[in-house]
């Protein structure tokens, strides 16, 4: 048996995949759950010995034969994280993650001194935005000096991952083009918004590699704390979203990924950088070597969560509830900004439920209003990609939500398009295995000699057949929509 390892960092956990890719099946799966540390004023963190006790964890439980056969590794990790390192490569301090909202002001003091938010995008091809990783670093600026001080080295949670397994200091495009620090265009780090934080910034940042190149080999250190072969190439690995992209065979116009987990994302390929001048749709460069225009929400399923845990509910028994309410919840409508939001761009936002009646104040028509919520912001990203000239055949849904069944129909029914679920349910560590296996193909050692595209036909998976739109649904979700959007512009202004 041959395998590459697909590592996933989570926010709520760390995932690993042993994938057979002879056999093209799953050899062996392990996970480990990770703390958060939220307080708030906005303030969502993790500890980076965190990440490297759930390595261990996770690589402790797989067999210890299935381990000797891996032959390369692929790291995912969430996005925007901020792992601030000393010049010996220890941490200074907590990992501001991507759903931190406490930068607002680091990002109008950005934003400013580079003279508006139009000079941002047209710089690094985003806005500055709480979630993205330069507003944290200017927080580390001014809130923790001493660390600042120290600091010698920036890097994402899954660049964190690859130096612990390999001991060196990489970043490819994708994940580099969440930090609102590299030129999407060029691909390259933005001096101009690096100097806005501090001279010293740039030389903080770590070398850019292309997405087909390997970050390192495993090293001895490495081999001995996670039992695993040493020498074997890490691939440049990629932010959850461009892992997730590969993972669904999102390679290449067509095709959307939604994600629907803590937070909910919608991307998809394109040849050619996409800039939004709103600032919306991200623009981001995938881990395939071109585009990846990319959609985020920081309110996916919590909204789901917040109500299950508040009726005592299991996820069954939750979906059962809202099964019974009919498509708009009979006009109750959900704001589910509990974490603040990045899209639109609330990061002061609040959830709240609106429309109740007398008629209308049931548990089934709340739990639905919840479900529907997370899709009603999905598809402001859906009309984003139509205005941007980006036209979408299906889309590939994945994630927690992409297990249940009404969800299924409901992103099918707002977002007016086919469905399909990949197989596995694991879109991101399988898309850190399949970018293992080109790196492995681009060493030219391992007798593999295929592009990514050909390598995601071969063993992306999808199960069942698609799911299409239902017309009188689809009628009853577009009056739903434009009730929400009325809650939203009227709310809006009291989270600014």
């Amino acid at each position: 048996m041959k395998t590459v390892c697909g590592i996933d960092l989570g926010t709520q956990s760390c995932k690993v995949v042993l994938y057979d890719y002879e056999a093209k099946k799953i050899a062996a799966s392990s996970s480990a759950a990770i703390e958060l540390i939220a307080e708030n004023d906005g303030t969502r963190e993790q500890k980076a010995q965190w990440y490297e006790d759930a390595l261990k964890s996770c690589f402790g439980a797989l067999p210890e034969d299935a381990k000797k056969t891996i032959a390369a590794i692929g790291v995912s990790g969430q996005q925007h994280g901020f792992v601030p390192l000393d010049e010996k490569g220890k941490p200074l301090y907590n990992v501001k993650l991507w759903c931190d909202t406490a930068t607002a002001a680091e990002c109008g003091e950005i934003t400013k001194a580079a003279g508006g938010e139009e000079k941002i995008i047209a710089q690094a091809g985003l806005p500055m935005r709480p979630g993205y990783t330069a507003p944290k670093i200017l927080w580390l600026k001014n809130h923790k000096s001493e660390a600042f001080k120290a600091l010698a080295h920036i890097l994402l949670p899954h660049d964190y991952i690859n130096y612990l397994l390999t001991g060196t200091y990489t970043a490819e495009y994708g994940d580099a083009s969440g930090m609102a620090l590299l030129d999407v265009r060029k691909r390259e780090w933005s001096k101009t918004i690096a100097s806005l934080i501090d001279a010293k910034v740039i030389d903080c940042l770590p070398r850019l590699i292309k997405s087909e190149e390997s970050a390192g080999a495993v090293s001895a250190n490495a081999a001995a704390a996670f039992g695993i072969p040493a020498g074997i190439p890490v691939s440049s690995g990629g932010g959850d979203n461009m892992m997730g992209a590969v993972g669904t065979g999102t390679v290449k116009d067509g095709f959307l990924t939604m994600s629907l987990g803590t937070s909910g994302t919608l991307y998809g390929y394109s040849d050619a950088p996409v800039i939004d001048p709103s600032g919306d749709i991200a623009a981001f460069c995938s881990s395939t070597g071109g585009w990846l225009p990319l959609l985020c929400t920081m309110n996916c399923t919590v909204a789901t969560e917040e109500f299950r845990g508040l009726f005592g509910m299991d996820v069954r028994a939750f979906d059962d509830t809202a099964a019974k309410a009919p498509a708009g919840a009979e006009g109750v409508v959900l704001l589910p900004f509990f974490n603040g939001e990045r899209t639109p761009n609330l990061p002061n936002g609040r959830a709240s439920v609106n429309g109740i009646s007398a008629a209308n104040f049931k548990k089934e028509n709340i739990a639905r209003a919840a479900m529907e919520s997370a899709i009603f912001g999905m598809r402001i990203g859906i009309e984003d990609f139509t205005r941007l000239g980006l036209k979408a055949q299906e889309i590939r849904l994945i994630g927690g939500g992409a297990k249940s069944r009404l969800w299924q129909a409901i992103v099918a029914n707002v977002c007016k398009l086919p469905v399909r679920v990949p197989s596995g349910g694991e879109a991101a560590a399988m898309g850190g295995a399949i970018q293992a296996l080109w790196c492995l193909a681009h060493s030219g050692v391992s007798g593999i000699s295929k592009s990514i595209g050909e390598l995601c036909n071969e063993h992306v998976v999808t199960e069942g057949a698609l799911i299409e739109p239902d017309a009188a649904a689809v009628a009853e979700y577009d009056k739903a929509y434009s009730v929400y959007s009325g809650y939203l512009g009227a709310l809006s202004p009291l989270y600014k």
